[in-house]
């Protein structure tokens, strides 16, 4: 290859693979398939290999891809937290053992241990004298981000485990945190019904749930992660085996998720490779291939590792199941709150035993990188074995002809120019009051059972009353009268009767679903519950400002945007006035207060404690009469501090000249010493 060829083609894989590192690291939104990654990546290390005078110092094969979060505290890895090398290619497993071979001393009995790679999100959890003390990423590799706050969300991670007196006061261990298949389908259902955007996979769930600032106690329960370990490090440890290590992480709490094996050699691992590329559909989670390493820890302390890798293990990742299919065309779908999708239409492919015949597209920025036009012939993979989606151009089959696809400028369905909000890759319709569409999936929306439960009300029904022209809005579908209805094509007298019946049913629902029907943009069923508690009426809520919003319990800054921008639209005020003047409750029930020392206090949490957990120490707040929130404002009287209190957290209660106390504090001010060791 010419040098200036080669110079330029080196610049324009860094550059990608940087923008690829942010979307998949940073904002858990890949553009392009792990497959197709790892192939870039090889194109670039063996491209700097050949001519290393254009290898930069910040080249992504010079460290790890993930970059630190804005959100998160950084902090120093104890031992450097590397990535594995990977291969796809059989052959390179042989490379992998001879080289090993050739290393350490010959006729040594090696023995390698084959694991399975979890796809999920490498952590690093540091243990002092069997207390769990912080939890960090692994970041680029020498620097992660502290997102022990988080911890609620990893529900099976011991807080304390008894490793024995041989052991060092500082542990290190290292693992997987995921999210298991039926739990990801799960959270996809509800945020279907919710008219959220659908996840990729479980792994880019995962990375966005550790990456979320404010984490809803209740998510935690909802959407819990699992942690599979691999590692345990320390100064002066005296494991003598991989296989010990596992045997003892289990022994102590850990749970095995990953069914491990030791291989004596290449016919075990090979043995082990095939058996789980076959049978990985049974397991709980999701894995993309496994991982060998040298079983002693003597040799793969003598092995040693390059700047990026370690030398004593590689990682064979299974080729994922995708087939090539002709592209017929692309759909741009309108969802509830406006966002647009793109769906690829395709000639009908087998993929993974059932027919395939749309797939995801992403976003424009997709559709702009892959160049696509109608009749190209395209790579279509399962996402996480669930979600079609299109990765990349069969380029066996030129396509000179095709008329280019192009990402529209206005809605397709109401012709508004479509909007992109800074820093979102998704575009949307603003025209939420008329677009037929989003209003139709609204009515849908607010008549499922987790809103106002109209069974009657389905999306066949409500296209009908739409192309009738007796509905336009929610409001409307409670104006219909038994005589009208039953004049409808499909409508009897009965089904009239029972849809009419519905409706009426439905005014009686509580606030938080009366307020979760809206379909306020991040306002799930949750955060409907928690804010219709604080605010106990509509005339409250859509009076708040953002300093208010923020002091309901789990509003972040999203939440207190969306909310404030969707009351300040009169529109909105509006339809509440119409629906309470039909009828529908707009505040909550009155309850009892529950007495207590702490009543009438509200409290932040922040840090680390000895006695509870943070959900332990807001329960304890809680039973006895207290409210605990998430953000500070001048509403707060205290803000409970342990170990490694939030920095900005401190700054800004010092500057509302709040109380800070520690968890002894509180328990004195309760007057009783009782821990919820949770």
């Amino acid at each position: 290859m010419d040098p200036k060829i080669a110079k330029k083609r080196i610049q324009d894989l860094v550059k990608a693979i940087k923008r690829y590192d942010q979307a998949y690291f940073q904002e858990a939104q890949p553009l392009i398939s792990d497959y197709e990654y790892d192939l870039l990546l090889k194109e670039l290390e063996d491209l700097e290999e050949r001519f290393p005078i254009y290898k930069a110092t910040d080249s992504p094969t010079q460290h790890v891809g993930e970059s630190l979060s804005k959100y998160f505290p950084s902090v120093a890895h104890l031992h450097p937290m590397h990535s594995l090398g990977n291969t796809y290619h059989p052959e390179e497993i042989v490379q992998f053992i001879t080289r090993v071979e050739k290393q350490l001393e010959s006729g040594l009995d090696l023995g390698f241990f084959c694991e399975l790679k979890v796809d999920g999100v490498a952590l690093s959890l540091h243990y002092l004298k069997g207390k769990l003390q912080r939890i960090v990423t692994r970041g680029d590799g020498v620097t992660g981000d502290d997102i022990t706050a988080n911890s609620l969300l990893l529900q099976d991670l011991p807080h304390h485990i008894e490793l024995g007196e041989n052991f060092p006061d500082l542990i290190e261990i290292r693992g997987e945190a995921f999210m298991r298949k039926s739990i990801f389908a799960e959270l996809n259902k509800r945020y279907a019904r919710e008219g959220k955007p659908l996840l990729a996979n479980p792994r880019n769930a995962t990375a966005g749930l550790l990456r979320t600032k404010y984490i809803d106690p209740k998510l935690g329960r909802e959407a819990p992660l699992s942690f599979s370990p691999y590692a345990m490090l320390g100064d002066g440890l005296s494991i003598p085996t991989q296989q010990a290590v596992l045997k003892r992480l289990y022994q102590v709490g850990f749970t095995a998720f990953s069914p491990s094996a030791l291989c004596p050699g290449l016919a075990e691992i090979e043995a082990y490779i095939a058996h789980w590329e076959a049978n990985r559909a049974i397991l709980p989670m999701m894995i993309d291939g496994i991982v060998i390493k040298v079983n002693s820890l003597a040799h793969q302390s003598i092995l040693g590792s390059t700047a990026k890798h370690p030398r004593w293990a590689i990682a064979y990742k299974y080729k994922p199941d995708e087939e090539s299919t002709v592209l017929e065309d692309v759909s741009f779908q309108v969802g509830r709150t406006g966002a647009i999708t793109p769906v690829a239409h395709l000639k009908p492919v087998t993929l993974g035993g059932t027919q395939v015949s749309r797939a995801s597209l992403y976003n424009a920025e997709a559709i702009k990188r892959l160049g696509l036009k109608r009749g190209d012939h395209l790579f279509v993979v399962k996402g996480g074995d669930v979600i079609p989606k299109v990765t990349h151009r069969d380029e066996r089959y030129p396509n000179s002809s095709g008329l280019p696809i192009t990402f529209p400028e206005h809605c397709p369905d109401c012709h508004t120019v479509l909007v992109q909000a800074p820093g979102e890759a998704v575009h949307y319709c603003p025209n939420h009051q008329s677009c037929p569409t989003q209003l139709k999936k609204k009515i849908a929306h607010a008549a499922q059972r987790d809103a106002l439960n109209i069974t009657s009300l389905g999306d066949k029904t409500i296209d009908l009353l739409f192309e009738s022209g007796l509905v336009r809005s929610l409001v409307d579908c409670f104006q219909l009268e038994e005589a009208v209805l039953a004049g409808l094509p499909g409508f009897q007298a009965q089904s009239a009767a029972n849809l009419v019946e519905g409706l009426r049913a439905a005014k009686r629902a509580p606030f938080a679903k009366v307020l979760y029907s809206l379909g306020i943009r991040y306002v799930g069923l949750t955060v409907a519950d928690k804010l219709t508690a604080h605010f106990k009426d509509i005339e409250a809520l859509m009076g708040a400002s953002v300093e208010e919003l923020l002091g309901a319990p789990e509003v972040g800054e999203k939440i207190a945007q969306s909310l404030l921008a969707y009351f300040n639209a009169p529109a909105h005020r509006v339809e509440i006035n119409k629906l309470r003047e039909i009828g529908f409750i707009f505040e909550s029930e009155a309850k009892e207060a529950v007495k207590g020392p702490l009543a009438g206090r509200v409290f932040v949490v922040s840090g680390l404690f000895s006695h509870y957990t943070r959900s332990g120490i807001k329960d304890y707040i809680s039973q006895h009469g207290g409210r605990s929130v998430s953000a500070l404002s001048s509403h707060v009287d205290f803000l409970v501090t342990g170990e490694q209190p939030g920095p900005k957290k401190l700054v800004r209660a010092k500057e509302l000249s709040l109380s800070i106390i520690n968890e002894d504090d509180l328990i004195k001010m309760v007057g009783e010493p009782h821990y919820l060791k949770k």
